[in-house]
């Protein structure tokens, strides 16, 4: 049971810790200390449902469900490139954004908005969490495929709570205007990266 755990645990950190929309999301969240224990709450929980659909099945069915993968690229890439455009226009801007936990730059329905986009509106969010972890835990035996889930949640767990607190340590170096140019450049970048790479997602 325990090498099944394990098993679950190394397949969905080694997927996972990859820098993608929501984790450069977290980042920022925590380094601006704004609402990161809802954050990561929320981030472990879509996780969890995601993968326990995938481990029990969901997966077979949106891997078959061509015009689904298109409706989703094609939204997300959407998304992530005005999103970029978002990142460079902050990055143009001469000022630095305070860090400070009694003020919260971004409204709690703002992040929740956004966690919500990143995660559902994220073609690779599926093909990580659905297709290539559930699919792993789908081809276990059903007494094993709770060892596998509960091995997947507590690496997402693990990651996610490192992400969003361990970014304070970081804060030093963001007091600087420059350091956050260069996080919101990258951000930008990373952006338009990911809504590349879901052009070869859609099947016309």
């Amino acid at each position: 049971m325990l090498d099944i755990y394990i098993k679950g645990f190394i397949v969905t950190f080694s997927l996972i810790v990859a820098i993608g929309a929501q984790n450069a999301y977290i980042l920022k969240l925590g380094l601006l200390k704004q609402y990161v224990g809802i954050a990561v709450t929320l981030c472990v929980l879509f996780d969890s449902i995601l993968i326990s659909a995938g481990v029990f099945g969901l997966g077979f069915f949106v891997k078959g469900n061509q015009v689904l993968i298109n409706s989703i690229a094609i939204i997300g890439i959407l998304f992530l490139c005005f999103y970029a455009f978002l990142s460079f226009k902050s990055a143009l801007k001469n000022e630095s954004i305070k860090i400070d936990d009694q003020i919260k730059t971004n409204p709690l329905g703002k992040v929740l908005s956004m966690l919500l986009v990143f995660t559902f509106l994220n073609p690779h969010t599926y093909l990580d969490t659905v297709l290539l972890i559930g699919g792993i835990g789908a081809n276990l035996s059903d007494d094993l495929k709770l060892y596998f889930l509960i091995g997947a949640i507590s690496a997402s767990s693990v990651w996610f709570i490192s992400l969003g607190y361990g970014a304070r340590l970081l804060i030093p170096l963001f007091k600087k205007p420059i350091t956050w140019k260069v996080l919101d450049i990258f951000i930008g970048l990373i952006m338009l990266l990911i809504a590349y790479t879901l052009i070869d997602l859609i099947v016309y």
